[in-house]
């Protein structure tokens, strides 16, 4: 009978995509040239991919700004000085601008002391009944801290602000954690559970809870934290932080703001799009005998496009943004750090493949698709490979990017906030036709 009725559902549900184009409806809020349909302003994130001449669209490289500064100035910046960034980036999201040493100092410490759970949370609400997936429990340890604070519902900007604060120092912990959890449960490996470290920055936390001897180089934690501040913003438009300007519109209090950010980051179309980079890789290292080969690089990668390898869906993943063309700066600033850590690796030879597949992916795609505009490889498609010469589990990739896109998520609910903007209702045009009510005794 389940089978029947899913068969009516989908029947009941398909809309012809011609009538899309005959009311101009812009799907994805995006028109056929790309371009996103304007739904509000901002001033913490832009992402810039392109300038008006003569009233026409002409790409540019991608640049990526963070309350106006140029994220390739701001990532240079902290690595020209030997230290981390991405807790001075979560405070230049949150307050406008770029703190001093003592005020970066105090901000350090104030996220320190706020890094920690509530007695027995992880025993009652992490360890019992976890599921098989991290980002599922972590927006379930989202909504379980609800119950723990006294003024959950006051969204007052000073009281939105401490919860904010709060969650972006406990995502280590709730996802880590939530990891460890699943993997003795269902892996039957050791539970391992390490206090976090208030010395420690957030990135250097994510290694020493994961790891059971809690060791890491600097330059791995210097390559963890430039990805968290890669991921930390990426303007209002992006479908998890706009998720989170339409739920706060609402009203609603901050823990199922981001529980709600936190599904729509979930899906493989967002966060979830790292993991595939990556399983497509060990999909074509399967497949590529030579992988200095361009043709048999490029063999593999139309066969990706046919639907004909990997998941079939035709998409070579790590390939293409829904803003930029030419270039994405985060996959650009990503990739020179990438050699740098494949080469302490002894990885180089992977390395060469992956910048082989991005210049190849390109022809290919040209050649074999009609495009309105370029494409490039976008931040997943390194991001994936250097979190796994991090040794850090696929389970985790997603949840990392959540670890720092919460600074983004709450710099923008607090934005949504102050504004008191209306409640966001896109409208929907109604195509079913008009038809009478028939009586039970009279129905088919």
């Amino acid at each position: 009978m389940l089978k029947e009725l899913s068969q009516m559902a989908e029947k009941s549900s398909f809309i012809s995509p011609d009538l899309y184009t005959k009311y101009e409806v812009k799907r994805g809020l995006r028109d056929i040239t790309g371009k996103g349909v304007l739904t509000g302003l901002t001033e913490i994130g832009e992402v810039h991919s392109y300038i008006i001449c003569d009233n026409e669209m002409i790409p540019e490289p991608g640049r990526l700004f963070y309350r106006g500064i140029d994220v390739s100035d701001l990532t240079k910046g902290f690595m020209e000085e030997n230290r981390n960034g991405f807790e001075e980036t979560v405070y230049l999201l949150l307050f406008g601008n770029l703190p001093s040493k003592d005020k970066l100092d105090e901000f350090q410490n104030l996220l320190s002391d706020f890094r920690s759970l509530p007695r027995s949370f992880v025993r009652d609400m992490i360890l019992k009944a976890p599921s098989k997936d991290v980002m599922n429990m972590l927006a379930r340890s989202v909504l379980a801290l609800y119950s723990y604070d006294d003024n959950a519902d006051d969204i007052s900007i000073e009281n939105v602000l401490r919860q904010s604060l709060g969650l972006i120092a406990q995502f280590p912990l709730l996802a880590v954690y939530s990891y460890q959890a699943i993997n003795h449960y269902y892996g039957n490996k050791s539970l391992i559970i390490h206090s976090p470290r208030k010395d420690y920055s957030t990135a250097e936390n994510i290694l020493h809870l994961l790891r059971p001897d809690s060791s890491f180089t600097p330059l791995e934690a210097k390559i963890l934290d430039l990805s968290l501040v890669l991921h930390a913003e990426h303007g209002g438009g992006n479908n998890s932080t706009f998720t989170t300007h339409v739920v706060s519109s609402a009203g609603t209090d901050t823990y199922s703001s981001v529980a709600a950010a936190l599904s729509s980051l979930k899906g493989p179309r967002h966060g979830g799009a790292n993991i595939k980079v990556v399983q497509m890789f060990d999909d074509l290292k399967a497949n590529v005998k030579d992988w200095t080969d361009h043709d048999q690089i490029k063999s593999y990668l139309k066969s990706l496009l046919d639907k004909e390898a990997f998941d079939k869906t035709g998409l070579i993943y790590g390939m293409g943004h829904a803003v930029y063309s030419i270039s994405d700066p985060r996959a650009e600033i990503l990739k020179a750090q990438c050699r740098q850590l494949a080469i302490d690796k002894g990885l180089e030879n992977e390395f060469e493949l992956y910048k082989n597949v991005e210049m190849l992916a390109q022809e290919v795609i040209q050649e074999e698709r009609k495009i309105y505009k370029g494409v490039s490889a976008n931040v997943d498609f390194y991001s994936g490979f250097i979190y796994r010469m991090l040794n850090l589990p696929e389970e985790l990739l997603t949840p990392i990017f959540a670890i720092s896109r919460i600074a983004g998520w709450s710099a923008h609910r607090i934005e949504e906030l102050v504004n008191k903007g209306k409640i966001i209702r896109p409208a929907y045009k109604s195509i079913s036709k008009r038809c009478n009510y028939v009586k039970l005794e009279n129905r088919k």
